[in-house]
């Protein structure tokens, strides 16, 4: 679990654009890998601009949404899973807690419903992978629906594979470093639909729209209404609005990747409050995340270079699919996911992650930049001895969260947020 970085009370999520990165020269390489590094370590959330994503496969997509959603309630129950384990089908609104996935109990159901596909067993034939891991989709009968989640998914899933290219080089690593670990990735598509029923003319002041959350992946590629909502968690308890530039897809990255750099790269906690307009009314909002969460049965443990001289991993190795489980249990079943974070010696953390409490900073006689460097070649420094990275030294308790800014609504145009060129996420 991570939190960003502000700087004097501002977040910013950097735009990065990619475009050069397939046909471009080693400098250009070399200082996008840098920027990714940069946004990684501090931020955790990124706008991802040059994608090469067709306009055309957005606005079909936004329409397979509207189509699905629209359906008669009776209908999307049709289409729920036979068990919270199968991650597939159809979520109906105060189904979930998505704060459970990291042991914080929360005091009511998240308002969101949602419509899950992914990768299924019969698309890698001769791996013989297990169905419960990979099972089969359940698809609605909505005209054009299909084709165009799957068009969405071949697009959303190619800009992940190329990112994580970006992200080996970033590290240090040969680019296809992380293939063998993601040739027949996990991968599943959440679409979510935000909408209060009209009868409801209040919202409880402890209900919302996708709790607090960090994704349990290795990186999620976002699309959105341009609508207020989606918040990130900053080191001094404030939550910061996030809406996506023109242009661009909002990237962030997952828990896995977190495990593999020893938490030098941050999985950043996140939540969605529900949508409302000006006067505080709810508003509509649609939103789609794709997670590429890596092979099932990868073994994730951290990578060489991020762990200092002398120290022990933050985290024990994991499967991927053992990780999923224990988050999918957390979120879906109703009870918390156990914290599975290596405790150093001397910390004095508690067992379970709680998203309200003061976050411990490393004490250290080195630079800053060391501190944030490790296994990052565009920022190396000597290591710490083992003694002065195993002190933590608590912050100063958190600020009360920040109201969120009452932006005037943007209505979408008919296509959603492709025709006006924007896109993001939840």
């Amino acid at each position: 679990m991570g939190r960003a970085t502000a700087v004097d009370g501002v977040l910013d999520v950097p735009v990065i654009d990619i475009s050069a990165w397939t046909d471009g020269t080693a400098a250009d390489r070399a200082g996008i890998a840098g920027e990714i590094d940069q946004a990684a370590r501090t931020v955790g959330f990124m706008q991802i601009r040059g994608h090469g994503i067709p306009e055309a496969a957005g606005r079909a997509f936004a329409a397979a949404l509207d189509g699905f959603f629209g359906l008669p309630m009776d209908e999307k129950k049709a289409l729920c899973p036979p068990s919270p384990d199968v991650n597939r089908g159809y979520t109906p609104p105060r189904t979930e807690k998505l704060s459970l996935s990291l042991g914080v109990p929360a005091a009511a159901e998240d308002l969101f419903e949602a419509f899950n596909v992914g990768a299924e067993a019969a698309a890698f034939p001769g791996l013989g992978l297990p169905e419960a891991h990979y099972p089969a989709n359940l698809w609605p009968a909505v005209p054009g629906f299909r084709d165009a989640v799957t068009e969405w998914c071949a697009q959303a899933g190619g800009l992940a594979r190329r990112l994580t290219g970006i992200f080996a080089h970033a590290l240090g690593l040969p680019v296809d470093y992380f293939a063998p670990f993601t040739d027949h990735s996990l991968d599943v598509l959440r679409m979510n639909h935000y909408l209060v029923p009209e009868q409801e003319l209040a919202v409880d002041r402890d209900q919302m729209g996708m709790g607090a959350h960090t994704d349990y992946g290795i990186v999620t590629v976002l699309w959105a209404d341009r609508v207020p909502g989606l918040q990130i968690l900053d080191t001094e308890g404030r939550w910061h609005d996030v809406l996506p530039e023109p242009g661009c897809l909002l990237v962030n990255l997952g828990d896995l990747l977190a495990r593999w750099t020893n938490d030098q790269w941050l999985s950043t906690m996140h939540r969605v409050l529900p949508p409302t307009d000006a006067s505080g009314r709810v508003v509509r909002r649609r939103s789609a995340a794709f997670f590429h969460d890596g092979n099932w049965d990868a073994e994730i443990s951290c990578l060489p270079g991020c762990v200092p001289v002398g120290a022990d991993p933050l985290y024990p190795p994991t499967t991927v699919g053992r990780h999923l489980a224990e988050k999918l249990g957390g979120s879906r079943a109703g009870s918390p996911t156990p914290t599975r974070r290596a405790k150093p010696p001397g910390c004095s953390l508690p067992a379970a992650t709680d998203i309200n409490a003061p976050v411990p900073q490393v004490s250290c006689d080195r630079p800053a930049p060391h501190r944030q460097g490790g296994c990052f070649p565009h920022r190396p420094a000597p290591p710490c001895p083992r003694g002065s990275v195993m002190a933590l030294t608590p912050r100063r308790a958190p600020a009360p969260p920040r109201p969120v800014r009452q932006t005037p609504p943007r209505t979408p145009v008919s296509g959603g947020p492709w025709a006006s060129g924007c896109s993001t996420h939840w």
